[in-house]
C-alpha cells in the first residue's frame, strides 16, 4: 500500500484502481475511493512478491455509536418531510447509486466500499428518541425512517433498532414514514398494523427494475424486485397503505421500465408512485463511473451524456427542486411518461396527512402514573 499526501479538502479523485472483484464479492462498489477530506491517498499496489492475493474480501463490520441525538432537521424545499431518524450509518445493500455514501467521509471512511461494509449502529436511539419525544414544547411532526440510510438492511435483524423506534411510535402515537428497499419490513407487520389502524404511517418501497440480475448489480445486497413487489401487496392487503418509488430513474439503464415497473405495482395495490433522478453529487459521481465503466462498457458514454444533460452539462446539480427531476428535454421525456403511466394505473390518488392530534409523550419511567393525563 502507498499514501500520497494532499491539501485538505480535496475534490474527489476518480483515478484510483479498482479493488479485485473477488475481494469485492457481492458489493456494489468498485473500489474504495478517498473520501474528500483524508489527508492522503491509500492504493493497494503490487510489491512483485504477490502480496495483493493475501488480503481478505471485505467482510461487514459493525461499530456501536452512543449517538447525541437521534431527530434530524431540515429545511429541504423539495422532500416531504423535515424530521427524520436514521439509527444506522453505511447500508450493507451497497447500491451503486446511493446519494448518502458522502456521508461516510466525514468518518473518516471511504464513500466506496467502506460504506457498504463498515456499518455503524445508534445503540442508544430508543432512549435518546423517548428523551426527545418528551421534551416541553415538542410539537408532533411526521418522522421519516430510510430518508438516508436504510432502516431495514440487514443488521437490523440483529439489532432491532427500527423495530423499537415503531414500537414508541406505536405507543406514543405518533406519525412515522418509511422508506425501504427490503422486505424486511414485513417483519414489523404487527407495528405497522397498529400504526395505520390509527393513520400514523405510510410505507414507501423503492422498486427501481424488475429485472433481478440488474437489480444484483445495482444493489446487490437488497431484497429482490419481486419480493419488494410482494411486499408492497402484502402491507396493503394488512391495512398498511404503501407506495412505491422509482428511485432513482438512470437512463439508459433502467428508464426503459417505467410502465412496466408502474403496471406491476399497481396490481400489487400500491396506493401511489413517485420518482427521483439519479443524483451523483461528490464522491458518488466517481464511484458510479468506476461501476458503469465496469458494468455497462457499452453505454457508459451515453448514460452520463443524457445525464448531463439533464443537468446543465455538469454530473450533478444541488439547486432544490432542479437535483430531484433534472432539466431539458430528456428529463422532461421521463417527467410526462412517468406521469401517464401513473394515471394510467391508477397511482395518482391523493392520501390524506397522517395524524399528528393522537399524539402523547413518552411516560417517564417511574413505575408511577401521570395524574394529569
Amino acid at each position: 500500500m502507498v499514501a500520497k499526501p494532499f491539501a485538505r479538502p480535496r475534490p474527489p479523485s476518480p483515478d484510483q484502481p479498482p479493488v479485485d472483484a473477488e475481494r469485492r464479492r457481492g458489493r456494489g462498489a468498485v473500489s474504495n475511493l478517498t473520501g474528500r477530506f483524508e489527508t492522503q491517498i491509500r492504493e493497494d499496489f503490487d510489491d512483485g512478491w504477490e502480496g495483493l492475493g493475501e488480503l481478505e474480501t471485505f467482510k461487514t463490520e459493525v461499530r456501536e455509536e452512543h449517538a447525541k441525538r437521534i431527530i434530524t432537521t431540515n429545511t429541504s424545499e423539495d422532500i416531504g418531510f423535515d424530521q427524520s431518524i436514521n439509527p444506522y450509518r453505511g447500508c450493507e445493500h451497497g447500491c451503486i447509486y446511493c446519494f448518502a455514501r458522502p456521508t461516510h467521509c466525514y468518518l473518516g471512511l471511504s464513500a466506496g466500499l467502506d460504506f457498504e461494509s463498515v456499518l455503524i449502529a445508534k445503540t442508544n436511539t430508543a432512549e435518546l428518541l423517548e428523551r426527545e419525544l418528551s421534551a416541553p414544547g415538542y410539537v408532533p411532526k411526521t418522522i421519516m425512517l430510510g430518508s438516508n440510510t436504510d432502516p431495514y438492511q440487514p443488521i437490523e435483524k440483529t439489532y432491532g433498532l427500527t423495530r423499537q423506534i415503531l414500537q414508541i411510535m406505536d405507543r406514543t402515537s405518533h406519525p412515522v414514514a418509511i422508506v425501504t428497499k427490503s422486505a424486511s419490513v414485513l417483519k414489523d407487520l404487527d407495528v405497522l398494523k397498529s400504526l395505520a389502524e390509527r393513520g400514523l404511517v405510510r410505507v414507501a418501497v423503492s422498486v427501481t427494475t424488475l429485472d433481478h440480475r440488474l437489480a444484483r448489480r445495482m444493489e446487490p445486497r437488497a431484497s429482490t424486485p419481486a419480493r419488494r413487489v410482494e411486499a408492497i401487496a402484502r402491507l396493503n392487503e394488512a391495512g398498511v397503505p404503501a407506495a412505491a418509488m422509482m428511485a432513482p430513474i438512470i437512463p439508459a439503464i433502467n428508464d426503459g421500465e417505467i410502465e412496466t415497473l408502474l403496471e406491476r405495482v399497481a396490481e400489487a395495490g400500491a396506493i401511489s408512485a413517485h420518482w427521483v433522478l439519479l443524483r451523483l453529487p461528490l464522491e458518488i459521481a466517481p464511484i458510479f463511473q468506476e461501476w458503469l465503466a465496469e458494468e455497462f462498457p457499452d453505454r457508459a458514454k451515453r448514460v452520463m451524456s443524457l445525464l448531463r444533460s439533464m443537468r446543465g452539462g455538469k454530473d450533478y446539480v444541488s439547486a432544490w427542486g432542479e437535483r430531484q427531476t433534472g432539466k431539458g428535454v430528456y428529463a422532461e421525456l421521463i417527467a410526462r411518461r412517468f406521469s401517464i403511466a401513473r394515471k394510467r394505473f391508477g397511482l395518482n390518488q391523493e392520501r390524506p396527512p397522517l395524524r399528528k392530534d393522537l399524539f402523547r409523550p413518552p411516560q417517564p419511567r417511574t413505575g408511577q402514573l401521570d395524574l394529569f393525563k
